[in-house]
């Protein structure tokens, strides 16, 4: 369970300053310890068994192996390892790990020589479920603020008050002129890594969603204040690369801005637009 403790809760709590990398390793390893000590990977990685021996999991007897062939790094064994990771180490470890943490829930123990408890049966989707919220627990606390999602990959979580604009559904509506658009767009600006050029890319590509959805724009925000937004795109070194674009502003922090302006003028379009289409 995670929930904000009666300081914090109040307001009387100091600023807490955010966690560096150091703390977030260790964070980590506790994480990931609890998970391995109560068998959360042991359907992928297996067990000791004193009379079996080694019992292989799904992803083989060479857990390693298995690994750098799918992160193209030599980062196993996890708990001996984890204080020296680097951020995409880490990062990319996270993603390994929701891929194959499962929650046990049937089996049998070993009473012998207390060899304990061999599972046959796992709940995948239980399993990844507590550990996104584990993992979210102490991601939002490292640098800008970040988060795994339910698709198993680490993304910025985004601007305090805005987060659930990023993390909303939206409805079916024009999957090739809209809908995968909009996906893309939102995963690009959300991506860990993700730089001035992904962002501008971003917010490109949700410009030309606006400019599909004009006509109803325009109806909607009126044609002056649909044009007040096109003009953004068009003048400040979002859609166009030429001489007359204005470029002298702190980008990063304009085009946070002028993203999540696009993206709830496009989602309370669309959802406008659709009721309309129903009445």
């Amino acid at each position: 369970m995670s929930r904000v403790y009666y300081s914090r809760r109040t307001g009387k709590s100091p600023e807490i300053s955010s966690i560096d990398l150091d703390m977030l390793l260790r964070l980590f390893a506790a994480v990931y310890s609890n998970f391995l000590n109560r068998d959360y990977f042991q359907e992928a990685f297996g067990y000791d068994c004193v009379d079996a021996g080694l019992v292989p999991g799904i992803v083989g007897s060479d857990v390693g192996a298995y690994m750098f062939r799918k992160l193209r790094r030599d980062l196993w064994p996890i708990h001996k390892r984890v204080m020296d990771f680097s951020e995409d180490d880490l990062f990319d470890v996270i993603e390994f790990l929701y891929d194959l943490v499962s929650k046990p829930i049937g089996g049998w123990f070993h009473q012998f020589s207390d060899c304990g408890w061999h599972y046959n049966q796992f709940d995948a989707s239980a399993g990844r479920d507590e550990f996104r919220q584990e993992i979210n627990e102490i991601l939002l606390g490292y640098s800008d603020g970040y988060e795994l999602n339910t698709s198993g990959e680490l993304v910025f979580s985004g601007d305090p008050g805005l987060k659930e604009l990023l993390d909303e559904d939206s409805p079916e509506f024009d999957p090739l002129n809209v809908d995968k658009k909009l996906e893309y767009a939102v995963r690009r600006f959300r991506h860990h890594r993700a730089s001035v050029e992904d962002k501008q890319e971003a917010v490109r590509v949700l410009a030309d969603v606006l400019e599909f959805l004009r006509p109803n724009v325009e109806i909607l925000l009126t044609k002056k204040d649909a044009g007040d937004l096109y003009n953004i795109a068009n003048n400040y070194g979002i859609r166009h690369h030429n001489l007359s674009q204005k470029n002298d502003y702190e980008k990063d922090i304009f085009l946070k801005w002028i993203f999540y302006s696009y993206l709830a003028t496009i989602r309370l379009s669309v959802d406008i637009i659709s009721k309309g289409s129903k009445a």
